[in-house]
């Protein structure tokens, strides 16, 4: 009997002992495809940044150096001074941050009827909205133009705000979001005599943080990156925005890529330092939205 369980035993030793290093070998496995996948997005930010410390004839050598011989900080300087940054920057945020509070304040209330009232209609109408999703933007453009231009909005900061406060995917969002919240909760609210709007915003609205947090980034980064409809509505270097100023180092003469990078590298920084103060929530936003 005690050999028994003494060859019991050792089987047991070593069976752990396999799963421990078959669950070793999935990890280092795991975490080198991280890496390598990592390294691949992270390339296209260093060669931008490379490029922006060097000269024209390193930036166009073949085949490419990847370290400039002697960094050109003062590419920044020259990148900013090219064109007016000062007043495309100052567009940039005010276009992003209008439309990103305005777009969060019309999805939360449009997400919240579809989750948590009754109405008719209601699941037609927002499979019509889902429905919306799958007309291409470019479509979109030719009657959005000839609707700016008939209300006088071209050349107007009008134009590059009020079609974007609201959106689908924000309001699809923050209905998935907003489904787990539990329905007893307004319940217990209505007893106490409190009103939709103040539940929404002191009960819901801390409770679906994340999911928000989600929205207001990708409204800040898309409305911070758009380019083909500033573009369009605008003709004037008062109203032009990052993306359309960074046209300005591209000709017919060619491109200077080294200020091109280092206009795109300060450009990326809002965006960059926006996402280090928000990855927590974003996160939270992603992996918690649809869950009921």
């Amino acid at each position: 009997m005690a050999t028994e369980a003494v060859r019991g035993s050792l089987r047991g030793a070593g069976l752990s002992r396999g799963y421990r290093v078959r669950r070793l070998l999935w990890q280092l496995f795991l975490y080198f495809s991280l890496t390598v996948g990592a390294a691949l997005m992270l390339l296209p930010f260093a060669w931008m940044l490379s490029t922006s410390l060097k000269t024209l004839p390193e930036a166009m050598r073949i085949p490419p150096i990847w370290i400039p011989k002697v960094p050109h900080w003062e590419n920044y300087v020259l990148a900013w001074n090219a064109a007016p940054f000062g007043r495309y920057f100052f567009n940039s945020f005010l276009i992003a941050i209008t439309t990103t509070v305005g777009e969060v304040i019309t999805c939360i209330f449009a997400a919240y009827a579809f989750a948590k009232m009754n109405f008719f209609g209601k699941n037609l109408l927002f499979n019509l909205l889902l429905g919306t999703l799958m007309i291409p933007g470019e479509m979109l453009l030719v009657p959005n133009y000839v609707t700016i231009k008939r209300l006088g909005w071209y050349n107007t900061y009008w134009a590059l705000i009020i079609p974007w406060v609201v959106s689908v995917f924000g309001i699809f969002l923050l209905r998935q979001f907003f489904r787990t919240i539990p329905d007893e909760l307004w319940d217990a609210a209505r007893i106490d005599g409190c009103s939709r709007f103040r539940f929404i915003w002191q009960i819901v609205v801390p409770l679906a943080r994340p999911g928000i947090a989600t929205v207001a980034l990708y409204k800040f980064v898309g409305s911070w990156n758009a380019f083909l409809w500033p573009l369009i509505m605008t003709d004037k270097v008062e109203l032009r925005t990052v993306p359309v100023g960074l046209r300005y180092f591209m000709s017919d003469m060619g491109t200077e890529y080294p200020l091109l990078m280092a206009a795109a590298t300060l450009a990326i920084v809002p965006v960059l330092i926006l996402f280090l103060f928000t990855q927590r929530q974003y996160i939270q936003g992603v992996a918690r939205t649809g869950l009921k």
